[in-house]
């Protein structure tokens, strides 16, 4: 049986952009299990589920190019969201959320990069 998995084709942007969706990815795995079973615990677990996707997608080389342009706004609507609830008083600034958003802005830069490349 063959692997799927195309690492030739994977440059160091890549594994840069793998590592921070499955940082984000974790953090939001941790904190949706965590918040079970309100919605907000929902909805992280939906976001983990996208990371793990998109990951998947670039490792495997299926449709790379979709997956950036899906990527950008799903990650920029995840950043959006939590400077609204932060605003608003139902969310906190917290270390885990700094890492978790810087995280997530490196993601965006890396997105672009390789939209541009690919």
């Amino acid at each position: 049986m063959s692997s799927r998995i195309d690492t030739a084709s994977l440059t160091t942007v890549h594994y840069v952009g793998i590592a921070l969706a499955a940082l984000s990815g974790v953090v939001h795995l941790v904190l949706g299990v965590a918040a079970l079973p309100s919605a907000f615990g929902v909805s992280f677990l939906v976001a983990t589920v996208g990371f793990a996707v998109g990951v998947a997608m670039v490792v495997l080389n299926v449709r790379r190019r979709l997956a950036y342009l899906v990527g950008i706004p799903f990650v920029l609507g995840q950043v959006a969201i939590y400077a609204v609830t932060v605003v608003q008083g139902l969310n906190q600034l917290s270390p885990v959320a700094v890492v978790d958003k810087v995280a997530q802005l490196a993601l965006v830069g890396v997105l672009v990069v390789l939209l541009r490349r690919d």
